[in-house]
């Protein structure tokens, strides 16, 4: 085979190397200016409450990323002066060829695509690991009480509306508008409408339990749709398997049973996160768009037996945070 036809052989893998390189660059130089933006936007979200720990995070993750473009470049780099150094040769008599070909060759077939390190830019991971369940609650944590004329008939709020449970017999009470008549559901008294709120549960060894928030406007007759569309961004436990209220149904892994449960409302985000306190996880993130006021949802769900009898109980909350709940 002539040695032009062999150079010339060797070109098209090298081009398609190179090719590679090249999107790989701007993937990661993307990445890049998409972490700087993502992160910066995060800080001034949570108003720096996790500045010094995401801004360590972000000078290692910028420093692997730009290490890969670097890199990538000097490979891209060597392959344009590889396949400069080919074209010309093919142009070369035979004689000249002969003097250094096979070491041509040998390089072009040697050439070998260096993946990037792989460098997580997963803001809601970072988000997880930083998280302070202290510091968030400190920040944002509002007082949630039990608004009794929401509550279910069979449902029983203790004296302070910190405590609501399924009582033993139907209670005679009002049928006013704002009571739920199908389901043992009751609401938060407060209602939310922007800025940014936080409160915690205590779920204990329940077997089952719904949370989360609805909008105020839900109808509070009949039967009950737990979907986003109708206004429920809500988090389940039933028989042993947890799910968020998304469709369709999204089941959550769970690997450290939450005895606590941490809510966290960002209104004008849209966004409504759930937490595992006992571990300091993250279980889910409902996102949306809201329009309108937001309750705090609840239901402690039937006794199953007399293994599911114990409260829902709405955790007190550290005095610092008085007077620092809205934004």
């Amino acid at each position: 085979m002539p040695l032009q036809v062999k150079l010339q052989g060797a070109l098209g893998p090298l081009r398609k190397e190179l090719e590679e390189v090249l999107a790989l660059t701007f993937k990661e130089e993307k990445k890049t200016t998409e972490w700087q933006r993502s992160s910066h936007t995060l800080l001034r979200a949570e108003e720096q409450l996790l500045l010094q720990s995401l801004e360590e995070e972000e000078r290692a993750t910028l420093q692997r990323l730009q290490e890969n473009v670097t890199k990538l470049s000097q490979q891209s780099s060597s392959l344009q002066q590889l396949i400069t150094e080919i074209e010309e040769k093919c142009q070369q008599p035979v004689v000249e060829l002969l003097k250094d070909v096979k070491s041509t060759l040998s390089r072009s077939e040697n050439v070998k695509l260096q993946e990037p390190e792989a460098v997580s830019t997963d803001l809601k991971d970072m988000y997880k690991i930083s998280l302070d369940m202290n510091e968030v609650l400190k920040k944002f944590g509002v007082d949630v009480t039990l608004d009794p004329d929401t509550a279910h008939r069979w449902l029983v709020l203790s004296e302070d509306r910190k405590h609501v449970r399924l009582g033993d017999k139907r209670q005679d009470l009002p049928d006013n508008p704002e009571r739920f008549d199908k389901y043992a559901i009751a609401l938060g008294a407060a209602g939310f409408a922007g800025g940014r709120r936080y409160w915690e549960v205590e779920v204990g060894d329940k077997t089952d339990w719904d949370l989360g928030v609805c909008r105020e406007s839900v109808s509070r007759k009949g039967p009950v749709t737990l979907t986003t569309k109708q206004g429920y961004w809500v988090l389940r436990l039933e028989d042993g398997k947890y799910k968020a209220f998304t469709y369709p149904l999204t089941p959550l892994p769970v690997s450290v049973r939450p005895s606590r449960v941490g809510i966290f409302l960002d209104y004008e985000a849209g966004e409504v996160s759930f937490y595992n306190v006992t571990d300091r996880s993250h279980l889910f993130t409902f996102t949306d768009t809201f329009s309108r006021t937001l309750r705090p949802y609840f239901c402690p769900w039937v006794s199953a037996g007399g293994t599911n009898v114990a409260p829902l109980i709405i955790c007190p909350i550290p005095a610092q945070a008085g007077g620092n709940l809205c934004p």
